[in-house]
Order: C-alpha cells, then structure tokens, then sequence
C-alpha cells in the first residue's frame, strides 16, 4: 500500500552518466507502488560527463516527476544534498528521502523504512552485507565510532545513503554541510531534537560503474575538518532544531 503523503526523492550524481538513466527510470517505475503522490529531484553536481544532458532529457519525458538541479560548479556531496532538499521543500514535499545515484541501492527498499514512520520521526537504512573494499569498510568503521563521540549519533550505518526524513524537520535543521558530514548533522539534528529514528536493513549492490570519491585522502581530509567545525558550530548554537519546528510537529515529540 502506498503512503498519501508527498514524497521527494532526492538523487545527488556526480558523472554518472553509465548509470544515471537506469536508476532515475527504476526509481519512476517503482514508486507509484509506494507513494501516490512523488516527485524525483536529481541534482547534477557539476558533472563533467553528459549527467546533465541525460537528467534533462528524463525530465522532458516526465515533467510531472522528475526536475533536475543544475549546480555549473561541484559542490560537494552535502551542498549536492541541500540543494536537493531545497528543491523538495519547494515542491511541497512532506517526506523528503534521499538515495545515491550509483545504482548501489534499490528504491524497493524504501518500502521497508515507509511504514516505520508510523511510530518514528526518521527512518535511516544500514547496508546489510555492505559491497564495498575491505579498506572502505574499514574507515566506515572508525568513522561510525567517531561520530557517536563527537555528536552522540550511535546508528549502525551513519553515511547510509538511503533515508527518510518529514519535511517539517529538514525546513527547520538549517543544514551547514557540504561535504560527507551531511548524514551525521541530521542525525546529530534529530537528536538534540528529540527525535526517534528508527533503523532498517537495505540491500548495497556493486558499484558497476564510475568512480567512488568517499575514500580518496582528501576527501577523508576534508571530512575531518568539517566534522570538528561541525562540532563547534552545534555546540554555539542557541536554538537547538526542535524550537524551530512547527507546534503541530512539536507537539508529538517524546
């Protein structure tokens, strides 16, 4: 059964165009059976390949469901992110979900976190048998047990890229992220707002094409910078999130 509630899909690529139409299509194919009302938002993250022209040609044929962000420059995975989101605000989205556009995850999964939301704010997926190098693997590990001591998050999986979040939630976190620590400020967000996130097993295919960024030195670099910059932001911040929701999504909270 379907949800009636409006459901954004939020698909960052960068140069994906080997895998970028099949995925965008799946996506279209299964969703109906999971929300009656959707929209896919794909940002193109300043590819270099012909992402852009692909993802322009998808949503000719569909511009009911599909619309396609434009960043001329890369902005790294959390602005590729918040892009996304912006746009799924603007299309009056009630639950905003985001997924890689890898062809890694299967959007059927998204079956298993929807109905969870009855009783959670969130719901996050962790990668059951995870496809990907030993070495990778290993950094996610240390990544994990970092992230639970700087900002509390204990999820099995914190850069799963396959959650669901309400809308009224993401409007009000205020997202500062543009790299790989987009995933750990919501869930630092929900948090300090009290939220209960639940946890789901999905499926994580190999990748088959295109090249995966997360591990590359500088990439890793960077992520540790913002995750302390992070760190202090949030320890500054006056207003934790939750006095920023409306008092109808308040209301619910613990």
């Amino acid at each position: 059964m379907s949800i009636p509630e409006r459901l954004a899909v939020v698909l960052p690529a960068y140069n994906e165009e080997g895998v970028i139409r099949p995925t965008v299509e799946d996506v279209l194919a299964k969703l109906p059976k999971l929300a009656t009302d959707h929209v896919v938002v794909v940002v193109d993250d300043g590819s270099r390949d012909a992402t852009g022209e692909i993802l322009d040609q998808l949503a000719r044929q569909d511009p009911e469901h599909v619309r396609v962000v434009h960043q001329q420059v890369n902005s790294g995975y959390g602005g590729a992110l918040r892009a996304g989101f912006e746009a799924a605000l603007e299309a009056s989205a009630d639950l905003v979900f985001f997924m890689d556009s890898d062809g890694q995850f299967d959007i059927s999964d998204l079956g298993s976190l929807l109905p969870r939301l009855a009783g959670s704010d969130a719901v996050v997926g962790y990668r059951n048998n995870r496809n990907d190098p030993p070495l990778r693997r290993l950094n996610a590990a240390g990544w994990g047990w970092l992230m639970g001591v700087l900002f509390g998050v204990h999820v099995r999986d914190v850069n799963c890229a396959f959650k669901v979040f309400r809308a009224d939630f993401v409007r009000a976190a205020r997202l500062r992220s543009r790299g790989a620590m987009i995933s750990t400020e919501l869930l630092a967000q929900a948090r300090r707002a009290g939220l209960k996130v639940a946890q789901v097993p999905v499926r994580h295919r190999p990748r088959t094409t295109g090249e995966a960024t997360g591990a590359r030195p500088a990439v890793i670099a960077k992520a540790f910078h913002e995750a302390f910059r992070l760190r202090l932001a949030l320890a500054r911040e006056a207003a934790p999130v939750v006095e920023r929701l409306p008092v109808r999504a308040r209301a619910s909270r613990r």
